[in-house]
């Protein structure tokens, strides 16, 4: 609905309004989400219980982002060329900005030297954007789905792009044809960057998570009693789980996800 309407209404600017008529219909589902886990936060002993509590909410903030990644993705492979174009123009922008980083000193730098500096970029970027996500949970509740939602239509775009480059190519190699091998393209195409996204999402959602709670807690008043401990305690418990999900995701982009899907 985000797509249509703001190629109806806004078509101009129809890339990041769609994004932002995507955020609005989630930001009730996200932020009633939060207020439950907080609750949970000052009624519930024990870190290990609440964590667990806390993955139920997680999981479905992934597959809400897996929602929006996939229909972003299909709408980017079905509509018109010239109206893929301007949906997707600032996603495209930004994904050639991110290549064009990545591959900055690639002449001079090979190997495990060129690897290890990719690494600690790519994880450093990661942290960088999990920590917007804590910053927008907190100052605006349920903000860090503007971020993952952002990042589900670049993420989306970069699909798409994939599948629409690669398709004649893989259909004259493997002697697909058809809707079948449409159908195996798209499937290499999500595999190329849920491999590693996953995590990375996921660490990215903790941190909202983990954000959104001390919010909560600040609005409900509870930073006045003693709950608000547990709190603080649980959100730096979750962030340190985050930081550890990135450096995982890190470690796949890097040394896993191109031996398995190679361009």
């Amino acid at each position: 609905m985000g797509v249509f309407l703001s190629l109806w209404v806004f078509e101009e600017q129809a890339t990041i309004v769609m994004v932002l008529l995507t955020v609005i219909a989630a930001v009730p589902l996200m932020y009633n989400t939060l207020k439950f886990e907080e609750k949970k936060d000052i009624e519930m002993e024990g870190e290990g219980k609440l964590l667990k509590e806390h993955s139920k909410a997680l999981m479905a903030f992934m597959f809400l982002f897996l929602g929006m990644a996939v229909a972003f993705s299909l709408l980017y492979l079905i509509l018109p060329a010239d109206t893929v174009v301007n949906l997707f123009s600032s996603q495209t922008s930004t994904i050639s900005e991110i290549n064009a980083k990545a591959t900055t000193g690639h002449e001079v730098i090979s190997g495990s030297s060129y690897s290890e500096g990719l690494l600690l970029r790519i994880f450093s970027n990661n942290v960088k954007v999990m920590l917007f996500c804590v910053f927008f949970s907190f100052f605006y509740g349920a903000g860090a789905i503007f971020i993952l939602a952002w990042n589900a239509s670049v993420i989306a775009a970069a699909i798409g792009n994939f599948v629409r480059t690669h398709l004649s190519s893989y259909a004259t190699e493997l002697g697909m044809v058809g809707f079948a091998g449409y159908l195996q393209v798209y499937g290499l195409g999500l595999a190329r960057y849920f491999i590693h996204g996953i995590p990375e999402i996921l660490s990215y959602f903790i941190g909202g998570l983990a954000g959104g709670l001390i919010s909560v807690a600040v609005i409900r008043h509870d930073f006045s009693t003693k709950s608000f401990g547990k709190v603080l305690r649980d959100a730096t418990d979750l962030l340190l789980i985050g930081i550890a999900l990135l450096a995982v995701a890190a470690i796949v982009e890097v040394y896993v996800t191109p031996r398995i899907i190679s361009f």
